[in-house]
């Protein structure tokens, strides 16, 4: 493992303090690394979603507080070599070879790091390097997992919180309704491209209602869809294709909600989008 001093500090309690008290959006950075673990697991969770726990000692110190907290998969390259980034010593960055190797980027759907496991939830779409390895993956594969880099923190304290996402997001929501205050209520719209997509298992709590769609085509019903359950008390998480989300940006300048914390997850024609 090549990762910057983790024993520096612990960034879990200011994460904590916003989610309980804070107000906005804050961007806290984690002590980052690059691990060098195994498939350790391959679960089928839907005919386009799979499971993939990934294994080993180095995930001791890895750091995750926040729901959508994502890590990079460094894949090798076509002559099998990995070439992967290193921590600057003197900041939370990574330096990365030039040219930038094949990467993609997956949500933290579970850390157990008393077992040294993670769990990242792959979509199968097109045929990329993410979706072939989600497909053939094996136990025992090498993973090399860069980050994560740190969160942008949302507040879990709202009285009500909107979720707007794809299947791409649904890792999110999965981890938020695990992690979030038992208080806390919240109306959860999921637009998916294949009705089979809304099968991955969530577990929402009392106060949470889910709001399922199937898209049409390249169009996107998100942005109505939570106009109409637009509350000004409550908090917005959106999350998913970056053309999709942007009359939620615009609706938030205009007022929809009290919050947000809108993030680009992908972009139709571009590869590996990165908003971070």
């Amino acid at each position: 493992m090549t990762v910057r001093d983790l024993s520096r500090r612990d960034p879990g309690p200011k994460v904590a303090a916003h989610q309980r008290e804070g107000d906005g959006v804050v961007r806290v950075p984690y002590p980052i690394g690059v691990r060098h673990l195994t498939v350790a697991a391959r679960r089928v969770l839907t005919p386009r979603i799979v499971r993939i726990t990934v294994a080993g000692p180095e995930l001791a110190g890895f750091h995750s507080y926040q729901a959508d907290d994502h890590v990079k998969l460094v894949f090798p390259d076509p002559d099998g070599t990995r070439r992967v980034p290193t921590p600057r010593p003197d900041a939370d960055l990574l330096d990365w070879p030039s040219p930038f190797p094949c990467t993609r980027t997956y949500t933290v759907r579970r850390l157990d790091t008393r077992a040294g496991e993670l769990d990242l939830d792959v979509v199968l779409h097109g045929e990329g390097p993410g979706s072939a390895w989600g497909r053939d993956a094996a136990v025992g594969d090498p993973v090399c997992v860069a980050g994560p880099p740190g969160c942008r923190v949302f507040p879990h304290h709202r009285s009500h919180h909107v979720f707007a996402v794809d299947e791409t997001a649904l890792p999110v929501v999965g981890r938020w309704m695990e992690e979030a205050p038992g208080h806390v209520t919240a109306d959860v719209v999921i637009e998916t491209g294949e009705a089979s997509d809304h099968d991955y298992p969530l577990v929402p709590g009392p106060g949470v209602a889910v709001h399922r769609l199937v898209r049409a085509g390249t169009g996107s019903r998100l942005g109505e869809a939570v106009r109409d359950l637009a509350r000004p008390d409550a908090f917005l998480v959106a999350a998913g294709e970056a053309d999709a989300l942007r009359p939620l940006r615009r609706a938030v300048r205009d007022g929809l909600a009290a919050g947000a914390l809108v993030t680009g997850y992908w972009k139709r024609g571009v590869v590996d989008l990165d908003e971070d």
